[in-house]
């Protein structure tokens, strides 16, 4: 302890505010690196839960003491608990789905319960059912489901149910596939209904149409499916790549046409007909009295004309042709087919498979995917090397760390950087302040003693003006001045150890 007061006594006002501020700091460094050393590692226990359920969670953790974070809508527990706090909570229910199943109807009894009031719980019951139903798809976060179905008029022959489905989605939105698929599963559960009657949203997308499914996307695998299955009778599995894309109309359209021929025209009637009139004059002049009964002409000379006509009626029909054209979505537009297949190898190595192999593909291909190059089609063939693939690795195996029971690799490390923290404190900041060289302080000097009957002060320094000759080594020049002036060095010696004691 005295050694420390003394080594305190002896540092400088800046080195002792260097020391105190080192040791500071390596007490917050410890102090911090054992707080984060012994604070849990919060792992998710649920998440996505609406306020009601939440709530249910965090009160069940409280009263069981058990330290819990809420960040956003996530709430998270220690990691090591959090498989038992999910068994444990489960038994009690916990967190609530979102909706009740056929459990509602256990609560039912026969003694004042209407069909008004059954029928109003089997469909809630049902709703609740196929929400959870929706939910075991680890891709939607919550779901719920609301059928409409018209009990109020039994005499309506056209009454269909209906429903919609509400879902969210754990990440992006729910595709056009899967919104198809929750058509038909709810309209497979609900009597009469059929899968156009349900309507899918989304709640980041809005309402989804299952019309809008890739249709081409499909028909696309099955081509390739096709094509990769042909191939692999002749080049072997896996030694060919395809890929096939469909253009399809998205569109329908309906085209009426009509057209005329002039130049094919039918005769359906034909009409003649013939007129002749004849006519009688008298000859000479005309008077009033040749127009009279009794008149002047009736005795003299007549004159007859007679005339005749004759016309024909022939009735035409225009050739027409009519047309309506009717196009759906579905009509494939184009295909495009890309084919790369692997080469031979041979004695030499890897050599490319020959044209006329390649044409026989080709055909093959083209007719396995019905190619019309009238259409626009297009097949590209090719035979390329492939590349060879890593081997796998061996068997992974527990390791030295994972046999140890209960070893916790975080809590290593962090012991680690704090040994490491401490060790750099005391190498680098208060081992070069504590083992700086301190400097001497001065003590008071008595005049030298002056030996009886000598003519000079013993001072412990060589005079300049000795007569022997100086040494260049200064340690044979020391050892001789020992040697003649034997007297003066025990003096010396002597003044210089009662220094010391004193």
């Amino acid at each position: 302890m005295q050694n420390l007061i003394s080594l305190w006594k002896s540092l400088s006002m800046m080195r002792r505010m260097a020391v105190v501020g080192a040791t500071v700091a390596m007490f917050a460094a410890i102090l911090a690196l054992s707080r984060i050393a012994s604070t849990p590692d919060m792992a998710l226990l649920y998440s996505g839960l609406d306020s009601r359920a939440a709530g249910e969670v965090v009160a069940a953790l409280e009263q069981r003491g058990v330290a819990y974070e809420v960040q956003g809508d996530s709430i998270r527990v220690d990691a090591a608990m959090r498989d038992q706090l999910r068994m444990m909570l489960a038994t009690e229910g916990l967190p609530p789905s979102s909706g009740a199943g056929y459990e509602l109807l256990d609560g039912l009894s026969g003694f004042g319960t209407t069909s008004q009031m059954f029928d109003a719980a089997y469909l809630r019951a049902k709703e609740g059912e196929l929400a959870r139903t929706i939910l075991a798809n680890p891709g939607i976060r919550s779901a719920r489901v609301h059928i409409a179905q018209d009990g109020t008029q039994p005499f309506r022959r056209d009454s269909r149910p209906t429903a919609s489905v509400t879902v969210g989605t754990a990440d992006g939105t729910l595709a056009p596939a899967q919104a198809k698929a929750l058509k038909h599963l709810v309209a497979a559960a609900v009597s009469g209904m059929r899968a156009e009657d349900v309507s899918v949203i989304d709640s980041v997308g809005g309402l989804i149409d299952a019309a809008e499914a890739p249709v081409a996307t499909d028909r696309a695998d099955q081509l390739r499916a096709n094509v990769e299955r042909l191939l692999a009778a002749r080049v072997g599995p896996g030694r060919a790549v395809v890929e096939v894309s469909v253009d399809v109309e998205t569109a329908s359209e309906q085209i009426s046409e009509r057209r005329f021929d002039p130049q094919g025209r039918v005769a359906i009637s034909s009409e003649a007909t013939t007129k002749t009139s004849n006519d009688t004059r008298p000859a000479g002049d005309v008077t009033v009295a040749s127009n009279l009964p009794e008149g002047d002409a009736q005795g003299g000379a007549s004159g007859q004309s007679q005339a005749s006509e004759s016309r024909e009626m022939v009735n035409y029909e225009v050739s027409e042709t009519q047309r309506e054209i009717l196009r759906a979505p579905g009509d494939i537009r184009k295909i495009s087919v890309a084919v790369l297949v692997d080469g031979v190898q041979g004695p030499d190595g890897w050599a490319e498979r020959t044209p006329e192999e390649l044409a026989v593909l080709h055909d093959l291909v083209a007719s396995a995917v019905g190619l019309d190059t009238a259409r626009g089609d297009v097949l590209t063939l090719r035979s390329l090397q492939f590349q060879t693939p890593a081997e796998l690795g061996t068997l992974a195996e527990a390791g030295l760390l994972a046999s140890l029971g209960g070893f916790d690799l975080m809590t290593a490390i962090q012991l680690a950087v704090l040994a490491l923290v401490v060790l750099v404190l005391g190498l680098f900041v208060l081992r070069p302040i504590l083992t700086t060289k301190r400097e001497p302080m001065p003590i008071p000097m008595e005049p030298p003693l002056a030996l009886p009957g000598a003519t000079r002060v013993l001072d412990g320094e060589i005079a300049d003006d000795d007569p022997e000759p100086e040494p260049e080594n200064p340690v044979d020049r020391l050892r001789r001045l020992i040697d003649a002036r034997q007297v003066e060095s025990v003096e010396i010696l002597r003044d210089w150890m009662n220094r010391g004691r004193a």
